[in-house]
């Protein structure tokens, strides 16, 4: 893996209403956390469904910055799951890293966002992010880095208890035409291996973590049991998650959920 990465760390699911987009995911069964707002220069708010190790993240926009154009753009064609971050320990290091192979890395980025807390109380969560350029988009899915400087405030364990029983993110599946050279970008970006699973071209993000498979989307529909034309033909499609109580697949804001067990 590429220096300082340790594995997946959340998927962002872009979004154009957000309070509705909650709305429809707790239907789902989970639990998510107060509606936050991030630093003005970002110009986006969110909310998030937090698991063990990892998390989702439900994204809007708030005011047109530069650092949003590309989340305005995505929202613009669809709703749908956009990103996948990795966890980094050291953003610096991740974009020298990049950089030394001349990849136009993004960033290190900082920025944060104010967290209520259950007792009534409130903190601020702080991040520093890098991204691999647009032109490195793997399948339709952009890629990016976080590294989490205060992870008590975004990993509250009142907000890790879900109704659904899931407890983590098992894999990302992403509809592409031609999974075998996505998988093999996502594998050359990270310095990560490629298997075969089936139908699916899967790079393993860490141990522990989920991976990322990309395959054709009619193979994604199968799995999710959903119309083959509910998916993107080209981008992030569906998520697999770990649940102590699995439950047939559902579906919000352009995204297929299927719960496997944990």
């Amino acid at each position: 893996m590429l220096t300082s990465l340790t594995g997946l760390d959340h998927l962002v699911v872009a979004v154009r209403d957000l309070d509705a987009a909650a709305a429809a995911w707790a239907a789902l069964g989970f639990t998510l956390s107060p509606r936050g707002l991030h630093s003005a220069h970002i110009g986006s708010a969110n909310y998030t469904m937090m698991f063990g190790e990892d998390y989702l993240e439900l994204l809007g926009v708030v005011a047109p910055t530069p650092h949003n154009q590309a989340l305005r753009d995505f929202v613009a064609r669809r709703e749908g799951l956009d990103r996948a971050a990795f966890t980094t320990t050291d953003a610096a290091a991740g974009v020298s890293a990049l950089r030394a192979r001349g990849v136009d890395a993004i960033g290190p980025v900082d920025f944060g966002r104010p967290v209520p807390l259950p007792d009534g109380s409130e903190t601020e969560a702080r991040f520093t992010v890098f991204r691999w350029p647009p032109t490195q988009r793997v399948g339709g899915l952009g890629i990016f880095a976080c590294q989490h400087h205060t992870r008590d405030a975004v990993w509250v364990p009142s907000l890790q208890a879900h109704p659904n029983g899931v407890t983590r993110i098992r894999r990302v599946l992403v509809a592409t035409d031609d999974p075998v050279a996505a998988a093999a970008g996502l594998a050359d970006a990270i310095e990560g291996g490629v298997r075969t699973d089936g139908a699916f071209r899967v790079v393993d993000t860490g141990p522990g973590r989920g991976s990322i498979g990309f395959a054709p989307r009619a193979a994604i529909a199968t799995l999710a049991g959903c119309a083959e034309d509910a998916l993107p033909r080209e981008g992030g499609a569906a998520m697999v998650l770990g649940s102590t109580r699995p439950r047939p697949p559902g579906f919000a804001t352009g995204v297929a959920v299927i719960f496997e067990p944990a």
